[in-house]
């Protein structure tokens, strides 16, 4: 019997938070040079999701380490602009919770400032009671250990629990756990497989 779910945040409940699509996307607006964009991006991205690195910290190293046409509050403005609601999946995560049944987690990677205006934006502690966040926890997924540490913090058997995350990798350690996994696809499909698990989901 299920009896806590986590969910990823970017993907799953709203839009990816500053991924592949969304710096090239940036890097258009704003004129920067792509590949030496990305090359700091990809030094620094693990410290950044995991709080080793402020917001302003990373963008020091990946935008302002020069003079730019545009200003810093600019850029973070825009960031902040991508992130989309994916109302579907959230209106079937709200009805999960209103059961009262399961205890509702996020186990999901974002550096803590994007990640703490989403949760904050988008009503997500109306849904969710703990939030394994790689900017709170110092982990990031694939690594085993943050789900390993999402199970003791919730004090949860890994049969007992479902991990939902829309990219593959992201699933196989919780699965090698004992943990159920669910492939994110689209909200029907994912309420088809949580009904299969047995969960209510209103």
């Amino acid at each position: 019997m299920i009896r806590t779910i986590f969910f990823d945040i970017g993907g799953v409940l709203l839009s990816n938070a500053w991924d592949h699509e969304d710096r090239a996307q940036a890097l258009q607006v704003f004129g920067l040079d792509a590949a030496e964009f990305e090359s700091r991006h990809k030094s620094l991205v693990d410290a950044f999701e995991k709080d080793g690195l402020s917001l302003d910290e990373y963008l020091d190293r990946t935008v302002f380490y020069k003079q730019r046409p545009f200003t810093r509050e600019a850029f973070t403005e825009y960031m902040h602009s991508r992130t989309k609601p994916k109302n579907d999946s959230i209106e079937l995560a709200r009805g999960i919770a209103r059961t009262t049944r399961y205890l509702m987690g996020i186990i999901n990677n974002e550096s803590k400032e994007l990640n703490l205006a989403r949760i904050q934006n988008f009503g997500l502690k109306e849904i969710f009671k703990i939030f394994v966040s790689s900017c709170f926890v110092g982990l990031r997924k694939p690594e085993p250990e943050i789900y390993k540490l999402a199970l003791e913090l919730t004090q949860s058997e890994p049969e007992a629990c479902c991990f939902i995350d829309d990219r593959e990798a992201n699933l196989k350690p919780p699965a090698a756990l004992g943990m159920h996994t669910i492939l994110m696809q689209n909200a029907e499909q994912l309420q088809r497989e949580l009904v299969q698990l047995g969960v209510k989901v209103s």
